[in-house]
């Protein structure tokens, strides 16, 4: 066995990285105030937590370990997160598994080598994908698909040791500080993974949350707002046309909507727009200021122009179907909250620093452009409670 160990230790990290992926939401306590998930069922990558927190974790003694072939599958339309990670010596060898720009990134420390790698196809087109990872002598593989290979050969020259104790393994965020990693990128990924088979182990994880939130059986692109939380983003990051002019565009269903779709106020001021939908009342309604304008939610695609003098609003691609608010003195400053303020999707912003939330919304919106980029979910100021790239079909 100390022969094994010895002529595995290089590569065993790895592969017993990836390959221990795969757990259950159904779960009950372990007398530690965790809750244990059961392996080979499907869990959701996205779930809120702290930002680089695990939401799965184990320890696994390697005396255990017998196999060092596994395999699993993962969905999503996200092109971003981390899928696993796993250390040996308390966090002083590592790996991490990631998509980067929907691309499979590995990246490893062990010992005096510190190595990224990133090949194959992309992930992130909403298809289930079979990631079978395998160790070969001095090479670690990831297979996609059965076909499509990224290999990653490592070598030090240093003695290698008897690689002894335990083997600590993460899902959806690492154990380490993340200015480690040679790549950076956004943790949180939206996505799923199920099918999960490792290392011939019948091991229990811990769950860093309470209750597991599902997989949607089907799914589309866009963003879901389940009405529990919203996005929140500075609007400095958004800039501003040399006329001043700020374009946001909406697509989506708006007759299956309900609650605030988008909301706009600077610090200290009250609310200067917001956009809500009603279900019952089948209207989308746009409050701005002290004026309202209440429309059928029968479109798919709704433009609001923001400019010095007006603000105008455009249904689908519909001329006829076109709002304007004529800006007088009773906008005074209208546009200060796009320099200094803040923009929410998915609910009302509150009074204050904190920005409790309130009328969320329910429902998907497929596309979201501000000044005519995509904006990612990702990337907002605080936890959202959302499916940032996808939607149930």
């Amino acid at each position: 066995m100390a022969v094994f160990w010895k002529t595995m230790a290089g590569g065993l990290l790895v592969s017993l990285s990836l390959a221990l992926l795969g757990w259950g939401v159904d779960g009950q306590g372990n007398g530690r105030g965790k809750k244990e998930v059961s392996g080979g069922a499907t869990v959701y990558l996205g779930q809120d937590r702290q930002l680089w927190r695990p939401m799965i974790y184990t320890t696994v003694n390697l005396s255990e370990i017998r196999s060092i072939k596994s395999s699993f599958q993962l969905r999503t339309f996200d092109p971003e997160g981390v899928i696993f990670y796993g250390d040996t010596k308390n966090g002083q060898d590592w790996f991490v598994l990631s998509l980067m720009d929907g691309i499979p990134l590995m990246q490893i420390s062990r010992e005096d080598i510190l190595v990224s790698v990133a090949g194959g196809p992309k992930l992130n087109d909403g298809k289930w994908h079979t990631l079978e990872v395998s160790h070969q002598e001095k090479f670690v593989v990831l297979e996609v698909d059965g076909s499509n290979r990224l290999v990653v050969g490592m070598q030090s020259k240093q003695t290698q040791e008897i690689l002894v104790g335990e083997l600590r393994l993460a899902v959806g965020g690492i154990l380490i500080d993340k200015e480690n990693m040679i790549v950076q990128f956004k943790p949180q990924m939206d996505g799923c993974v199920r099918e999960g088979s490792w290392l011939n182990l019948n091991i229990p994880w811990e769950a860093e949350v309470e209750e597991l939130w599902p997989c949607y059986q089907n799914i589309r692109p866009g963003s879901y707002f389940a009405g529990t939380g919203f996005a929140i983003f500075n609007t400095s990051v958004f800039p501003t046309k040399a006329d001043r002019m700020v374009k946001t565009e909406l697509w989506g269903d708006f007759s299956k909507m309900d609650g605030t779709i988008l909301s706009i106020k600077a610090p200290g001021q009250e609310m200067i727009f917001a956009l809500v939908a009603n279900n019952n009342t089948k209207e989308v309604t746009l409050l701005f200021g002290e004026e309202k304008l209440s429309m059928q939610n029968i479109f798919k695609r709704l433009v609001i122009t923001f400019e010095t003098d007006k603000l105008q609003v455009f249904q689908d691609e519909d001329e006829s179907k076109t709002t304007t608010f004529s800006i007088t003195g009773s906008h005074p400053g209208y546009l200060t909250p796009w320099r200094e303020g803040r923009l929410a999707f998915g609910g009302l912003l509150g009074k204050g620093e904190e920005d409790v939330g309130s009328q969320f919304l329910t429902g998907c919106l497929e596309k979201i452009q501000v000044q005519e980029r995509d904006v990612d979910l990702d990337l907002s100021v605080k936890p959202m409670s959302i499916s940032s790239h996808s939607c149930p079909a």
